[in-house]
């Protein structure tokens, strides 16, 4: 009886693993918690058994699923879409290997042509070698868009809109390599797991949006106002911009296709209760239909009367603001116009109001479908807060092409500020209404010219630099908008080659990306990235008031459940090597402050290095927390356990 107990318990592990039954996929060679898994290949099905012979359990695979590996046998796999049970055998040359995770996203299109997908290595790679590389990439442009056959080219992004943000797509990177510096070649597949649905809404059914006149993309501007001290002048020129605007709309017979909000803001009540209000909400979004009541708002808001603890304000807020409480469901294209002649409460700041940082603000606002346009006013006063401000406000708005959508308004005195200040607003809402009309007309609007014009006259540069921010910013929002009513698809492909950067650009020595990197991420990976930033946070927090010697004896001991031994010597180590951080994060093409720390790089930091390192980890932490409510944009995959769900993240948004 007891050899017959034995032989069952040596049993148990394989007789788990059949169809239906609960068991765990194998782990990634030299890992505790990473699983193995696959993408499957077009025509793919899976089999009762590991044979041709046996039943199709699974006629309808869907392309380029994404599925665990529980079992290997003689070519083929045993596979399941979550980590709980294997659901049929598939023949492993029809699928691809794909353990790391890494997928791409398109970058927005304010300055880059559509990502061309090549046939193979050699292709990509001749096309950047040759000596006409300007005049070849042109031609393969001109062929993919007129859809004509090349055998360099496998498929092509649209040319005519932009893939919708509403569809759930992956472009898993396969392979990577870097035969130029700073140009790396990903080997790629296109997913696209809601092929031959609508998301919700594109057929008038819950959620959808209503288009402005002609089909036009409604679109909501808001204004996030500084209404502290010295502030006025560019209040008043605001209800100015918001006027002249509405005449145009109303000129132009788009009444209802344009609607502006505005938000006012200055710093924290709880140290200064004179200031009134932290944030407040002077008008909901109103079209021109209605705009006496705006403007009515508008014209009633004031300066403080008291000066605020800090020369910086709490700018976070009012956009944060913004974002949550404006009526944004009904517009398709979307802006925040915030103006301020000061920086953004720093996040050391007791009194701030948010705990993301500029990058994670610019982020969330990116998955909300919201441009950040940051209108920073230089006056005399502020100078020496001149640099802080604006690498914030470029943080705030930073676009994927390597630039922002800051502007700097010169204001060597009120007058001279406000008149620039509303030249340069009246220039970036006037675009928007020229995207409007273009639109609703059928006009397809062309990519700016990508080389630099001469350098205008100083007075003259910013309203210049405005136009041509405002250009490339309603260039990408019409594609947007396009691709959101068309529902339009990224393009399916077994496997293909794509640079990372734009070619187009790139024959001129310009590295503006095509594509962004993001790791996709489970629930349950998240919820422990977040568990173990905050013992690191805490432990550093902890040893920095009280000068203790055990920083990374405290994370340890607080991550017992990640460290692969909490007992090792910290001397020389990591915290990668320690393995406080996720396996996840090991191999990922990033530098990572925190997993290359060294408990000596630690106390060789300032108080000040100290704190600052403390502070972008609490910002990761609340950027984390808001991935975590964003339930629109979690991908199931079939999966049934929520903690197995899939966000893509930015590589930029890691640790």
């Amino acid at each position: 009886m007891r050899y017959l107990l034995m032989l069952l318990l040596l049993l148990c592990p394989l007789l788990a693993c059949v169809q239906g039954a609960d068991c765990a996929p194998l782990l990634q060679d030299g890992k505790k918690t990473l699983y193995q898994r696959v993408v499957s290949h077009p025509g793919a099905q899976l089999y009762a058994d590991a044979s041709e012979s046996s039943e199709v359990v699974n006629r309808s695979l869907k392309t380029f699923t994404v599925l665990y590996v529980f079992e290997r046998k003689d070519g083929w796999i045993n596979v399941g879409v979550d980590t709980h049970r294997p659901q049929g055998w598939l023949k492993e040359s029809l699928s691809t290997r794909w353990d790391q995770s890494l997928t791409l996203l398109f970058a927005p299109r304010t300055g880059r042509d559509p990502v061309v997908f090549y046939n193979s290595f050699d292709d990509l790679r001749a096309v950047c070698e040759a000596t006409d590389m300007d005049r070849q990439v042109r031609e393969i442009m001109e062929k993919a868009k007129a859809r004509q056959e090349d055998p360099r080219i496998v498929a092509a992004e649209p040319a005519d809109s932009a893939v919708s943000s509403e569809r759930f797509y992956l472009m898993p990177i396969l392979e990577t390599q870097e035969p130029f510096d700073g140009v790396k070649f990903l080997k790629v597949a296109s997913i696209n797991p809601g092929k031959g649905g609508k998301p919700k809404g594109a057929d008038g059914g819950d959620g959808a949006r209503k288009e402005g006149k002609d089909g036009a993309p409604k679109t909501g501007i808001a204004i996030v106002i500084d209404t502290s001290i010295s502030m006025k002048p560019y209040i008043d020129q605001s209800l100015k911009v918001v006027k002249t605007i509405y005449d145009r709309i109303e000129k132009e017979g788009l009444t209802e296709s344009v609607g502006f909000a505005v938000v006012a803001f200055r710093s924290s009540t709880a140290a200064t209760p004179k200031l009134g209000y932290t944030t407040e909400i002077v008008s909901d979004f109103v079209t021109a239909k209605n705009r006496a009541k705006l403007e009515a708002s508008l014209a009633k808001v004031d300066e403080a009367k008291a000066s605020s603890h800090d020369f910086n304000e709490d700018s976070l807020a009012g956009v944060y603001q913004a974002i949550e409480s404006l009526s944004w469901e009904d517009y398709d294209s979307r802006i925040v116009m915030l103006v301020s002649d000061a920086g953004p409460l720093r996040q050391e700041d007791r009194y701030a109001s948010v705990r993301m940082g500029p990058a994670e603000l610019d982020d969330f606002a990116k998955q909300k479908g919201i441009w950040i346009v940051a209108l920073h006013v230089k006056s005399p006063g502020g100078k020496k807060n001149h640099q802080y401000a604006e690498e914030a406000y470029r943080a705030l708005s930073k676009t994927a092409d390597g630039r922002s959508n800051y502007q700097a308004i010169n204001a060597p005195n009120p007058k001279t500020g406000a008149k620039y200040f509303e030249a340069v607003a009246r220039s970036i809402a006037g675009s928007m209404v020229t995207m409007v009309k273009s639109t609703a007309s059928g006009k397809l609007m062309t990519l700016p010219e990508r080389r630099e014009k001469p350098k205008p006259a100083p007075e003259e540069a910013p309203v210049d630099s405005a136009e041509d921010m405002a250009s490339r910013l309603g260039y990408a929002m019409q594609l947007d908008f396009l691709g959101k009513r068309q529902n339009t698809e990224a393009p399916e492909v077994v496997s293909s080659w794509i640079p990372d950067k734009d070619l187009a650009h790139l024959a001129h020595s310009e590295p503006v990306p095509a594509v962004e990197v993001a790791v996709l991420l489970t629930k349950n990976q998240l919820s422990d990235l977040r568990d173990q930033i905050s013992a690191i946070i805490d432990s550093a927090e902890r040893t920095k008031k009280t000068d203790s010697a055990d920083f990374f004896k405290g994370i340890l001991s607080a991550s017992a459940k990640m460290a692969r031994d909490p007992n090792m010597p910290t001397e020389g180590k990591t915290l990668a090597e320690l393995g406080v951080l996720g396996e996840f994060l090991e191999g990922l093409p990033y530098r990572s402050e925190v997993m290359l720390l060294k408990e000596d790089d630690w106390y060789r930091k300032s108080v000040g290095e100290q704190t600052a390192f403390i502070n972008r980890l609490k910002s990761k932490i609340a950027r984390y927390e808001e991935y975590d409510r964003d339930r629109a944009n979690w991908e199931s995959f079939g999966m049934s356990s929520a903690g197995d769900w899939v966000y893509r993240v930015p590589l930029d948004m890691l640790p």
